[in-house]
């Protein structure tokens, strides 16, 4: 009896499985202490990087919401669609969706046509946003052209944290773009005059980019494509359908012309290397 007294391991008593709870929420709270000031370090070195975009978008979203509010469509719609969809010049598109006939398949073309850049951004970026938790995921969603440049190019300071820096940025520029578009629905619902003709905003944006992509572009075959299908579509099918098979037209025609725009595209650069050189 003895022995088997002797052997039998000794209980620990109640207070020092007390001392170990306590002891595993302190870190806890230490922890989250330290997260919270890793946030607010991270925050105010990312503000600056930020204020061009908040320039171009107070300007863009302004146009926005006053584009919205001249469709007839209500006030907290432009700050609803820059919340869930914030697409930049998609959501342009998607007020004039909202009012045209229920066509599921050609709004889900037109915003995989103009939002594919975003793919070749998501793979540049996969390293970059590996490693934060749910950080990663908002910061995929939200990641516009703008945010895209900043992240890419804008290092932290030293001793801040790379995903919180990252955040903010990303965090920034989104509430900027609600922010502008709900201010510029606010003042195009109480405009004094008419807003009709308005949603011209939409074609001019849409001639810009297209002018940029002209200046930029070594080649112009993709951009000739991108007028002519249209085009051609619109003589065969009407205004009414056209929209679709001249989508399908453009796609099948990068495709199939893929290699000598690229080849073209190689010429070009050699040539403009060449002239550099001379």
């Amino acid at each position: 009896m003895g022995l088997s007294a002797a052997m039998r391991p000794k209980r620990k008593p109640a207070s020092y499985f007390e001392g170990k709870a306590n002891g595993t929420r302190n870190r806890t709270t230490i922890d989250k202490a330290a997260e919270h000031r890793m946030a607010g370090t991270a925050c105010r070195p990312a503000a600056p990087q930020t204020i061009p975009v908040l320039a171009g978008y107070f300007v863009l979203g302004m146009g926005y919401g006053i584009y919205v509010q001249s469709l007839g469509l209500p006030v907290w719609m432009p700050m609803l669609m820059g919340t869930v969809v914030y697409g930049g010049s998609l959501e342009f598109v998607l007020a004039s969706l909202l009012l045209s006939a229920f066509s599921p398949l050609s709004a889900f073309l037109m915003a995989l046509m103009i939002q594919a850049r975003h793919l070749f951004y998501g793979l540049a970026m996969l390293e970059r946003y590996k490693g934060y938790g749910l950080r990663s995921f908002y910061m995929i969603f939200a990641m516009s052209d703008e945010t895209f440049s900043i992240t890419c190019s804008a290092e932290p300071p030293e001793g801040v944290d790379r995903g919180w820096f990252m955040f903010f940025i990303t965090l920034l520029d989104q509430c900027y773009w609600v922010a502008s578009a709900g201010l510029g629905a606010v003042v195009g619902s109480v405009l004094p005059f008419s807003t009709e003709g308005v949603d011209f905003v939409m074609t001019a944006m849409f001639t810009v980019i297209f002018l940029n992509q002209w200046e930029k572009d070594r080649q112009h075959y993709s951009a000739l494509i991108g007028l002519a299908a249209p085009l051609a579509c619109l003589v065969f099918f009407g205004s009414g359908s056209f929209l679709l098979p001249s989508m399908g037209c453009i796609l099948i025609l990068l495709l199939a012309l893929r290699k000598p725009i690229e080849k073209a595209e190689g010429t070009e650069a050699e040539k403009s290397g060449e002239e550099v050189g001379a």
